[in-house]
């Protein structure tokens, strides 16, 4: 049964316009996405821009995040890496200041080191010996194959795996196959990918999402209108803010909750790091001509 419910986003990482970390800004992001009604967060993930921060700026925003948190909500500590000890020390340290768990893709280096099935099993048995519950982020981006019976496998020998985060093609179809199979074992199942493919995914049996920040308030009643047995205002929902998810899931991406957060106050610059280039003028006013009539907290929190 799953114990795992709700919308758990992902927090963008606030850098000033010179580029450096805005840590000031970061607590007004965690603020705002807790002020969203998020049951969880997560940082340091791909959303977060985690490929293009150093260690010392991962270790201070994971210390500083969740102190600032402070136990008001879960947070999950990405510590996605292709050496295995750079995971286990990722996952102590997160364990040491307080993360609820860990998300982790598996092993991969580029586009020709990538981990075996056996590999990716082993990676994610030491990591759980550090002792933290572990979502399991089965995203194309690493390259990974990581069929059904390998995370049913997982999750009934290695105690801490207990989430999957399936964003793979064909979500529910896997979704589906993975409850099935694996029963009691599968303590969260989750969509992701923006929850473009949100409503499939519950059907198919996902209990929640992590989607970026940009509205959680506003995808959240998807999910809770679904698990709460009505299907229609969970659709009518889903309808609501579709094409707000696809835009930026086809055309932004993770740029997407910055620009919304700028325009409502909760962060002063949506600078990414180069080469990630900004949003194109156009974009950023299609986005925001889409985003405004559903009326997000993030769109007025700072205001």
């Amino acid at each position: 049964m799953a114990v795992y419910s709700g919308i758990w986003p992902v927090a963008p990482t606030p850098f000033h316009e010179d580029g450096t970390v805005d840590y000031d800004g970061m607590n007004r992001v965690l603020d705002c996405m807790i002020d969203q009604g998020s049951d969880g967060i997560c940082i340091l993930a791909n959303f977060s821009e985690q490929f293009l921060i150093t260690d010392e700026e991962r270790c201070l925003l994971t210390e500083r995040s969740l102190a600032h948190v402070a136990g008001r909500v879960p947070v999950i500590v990405t510590i996605s890496h292709f050496a295995t000890q750079i995971a286990v020390d990722r996952a102590a340290h997160a364990k040491a200041h307080g993360a609820a768990m860990v998300m982790m893709m598996p092993p991969y280096h580029g586009a020709l080191m990538r981990g075996t099935a056996e590999q990716t099993f082993e990676q994610f048995a030491l990591v759980g010996e550090v002792g933290l519950p572990i979502m399991v982020q089965d995203a194309p981006l690493s390259g990974v194959d990581l069929p059904v019976p390998l995370l049913v496998r997982m999750a009934r020998e290695i105690e801490m795996v207990k989430l999957f985060k399936i964003e793979c093609p064909q979500a529910a179809a896997k979704l589906r196959a993975l409850v099935a199979e694996g029963g009691n074992a599968i303590e969260g199942p989750f969509d992701g990918e923006e929850a473009i493919t949100l409503m499939a995914d519950l059907d198919a049996g996902a209990t929640g999402a992590m989607t970026s920040a940009m509205i959680p308030d506003q995808i959240k009643p998807v999910i809770s209108h679904h698990a709460a047995g009505d299907r229609g205002a969970a659709q009518a929902a889903y309808a609501r803010v579709l094409p707000a998810v696809n835009f930026e899931n086809r055309q932004c991406g993770f740029r997407s909750a910055k620009a919304v957060m700028v325009e409502g106050g909760v962060i002063r610059s949506e600078t990414c790091r180069h080469p990630i280039p900004p949003l194109h003028p156009d974009t950023r006013a299609q986005l925001l001509e889409l985003v405004r009539p559903l009326d997000p907290i993030a769109l007025k929190w700072g205001h």
